[in-house]
């Protein structure tokens, strides 16, 4: 179980201290990543550890089914939250056809993404989706596409400047970022080779979608590598390469932090995140902690924690945050 305790102090209800930290999901692959949090869906001879070099070997297949080597987040990420995914990536063979195919990594909706009726292939019925994607040359030239796609399966769209026509060279490590910033609500993506002498930015901020309407929202809940399935009408992809040294950075799960007594109660507010559970604790003297009321569950909005009994003396508050 991943924790994160923050404190948020309080004295007579005058003063307020809190520290809140963003949360990381590292993996250099160094152990199996199987015994670490990650699950395959779908076939997983696409999927191979390799032990010698620690790192992952992939096969984006898109004659195969769906499937994802994907770690869950622990949380839902939406159009709100400042998030960032980083990561190696190194092609071999990366070969389209047809009208071409992606081969995609980054964010998704897990429940949706396995879903019967998910299709990435028709660009209708893939909902939730925050990825890297990467289309071989099919005759409009080797496209990186960082990809976002809303509640209503509508793809984020603003112009030509969304994509870079960028050919990474077989064989080269690359160092890929890609950073969302709610306030602006706008995702830069940067490739860099290892030599930082050839790459591309991007910056898609959110807009509109393919067919016109405005981009919603996202909710997605799992990092992950896809291989997705085509469309079986000769659109379709086969690549081949290495990843490594992934880093997850997730929003803080404690934000905008306030406490004051009312009415003789303790009262701290914050806005809370989905999938993590809050606990208010007290103390008078720091060597110990009591539990002033049972976890409770984060919901995406404001949450209200409260003492309904404090001493009559001083006393010092702070909100624990941990993972179920």
């Amino acid at each position: 179980m991943l924790k994160v305790r923050l404190s948020v102090l309080a004295l007579a209800g005058l003063s307020l201290v809190s520290a809140s930290r963003a949360v990381t999901i590292v993996e250099d692959f160094s152990t199996n990543p199987l015994q670490d949090g990650w699950q395959v869906f779908g076939d997983t001879n696409l999927f191979q550890w390799d032990s010698t070099n620690q790192n992952l070997d992939v096969t984006w297949d898109s004659s195969q089914s769906n499937s994802y080597f994907y770690h869950p987040l622990g949380t839902i990420l939406t159009r709100d939250d400042d998030f960032s995914l980083a990561f190696d990536l190194q092609l071999n063979v990366a070969e389209a056809w047809g009208w071409g195919f992606e081969l995609a990594i980054g964010f998704l909706n897990l429940a949706e993404a396995t879903g019967t009726n998910f299709n990435r292939s028709t660009d209708e019925n893939s909902p939730d989706l925050v990825e890297f994607d990467y289309f071989p040359d099919v005759g409009f030239g080797p496209t990186v596409w960082p990809t976002l796609v809303d509640t209503n399966s509508g793809f984020n769209w603003n112009s030509a400047s969304d994509y870079a026509i960028y050919l990474p060279n077989p064989g080269d490590w690359y160092h890929i970022v890609m950073t969302y910033t709610a306030s602006n609500r706008t995702m830069v993506t940067t490739m860099t080779n290892f030599e930082q002498t050839s790459g591309v930015t991007i910056i898609d901020p959110l807009g509109l979608t393919f067919t016109g309407p405005p981009f919603t929202d996202f909710r997605v809940d799992t990092v992950s590598i896809n291989s997705y399935q085509d469309d079986g009408f000769g659109d379709s992809i086969y690549a081949q390469g290495v990843l490594d040294n992934f880093v997850v950075t997730l929003p803080p799960p404690i934000r905008n932090l306030s406490g004051a007594f009312s009415n003789g109660v303790w009262r701290a507010q914050f806005c809370s995140q989905s999938n993590w559970l809050y606990t208010l604790e007290r103390t008078s003297d720091f060597q110990s902690w009591t539990n002033i009321c049972p976890a409770t569950c984060g919901n995406a909005t404001n949450l209200c924690l409260q003492d309904a009994n404090p001493p009559a003396d001083r006393a010092f508050y702070r909100v624990s945050a941990s993972r179920p």
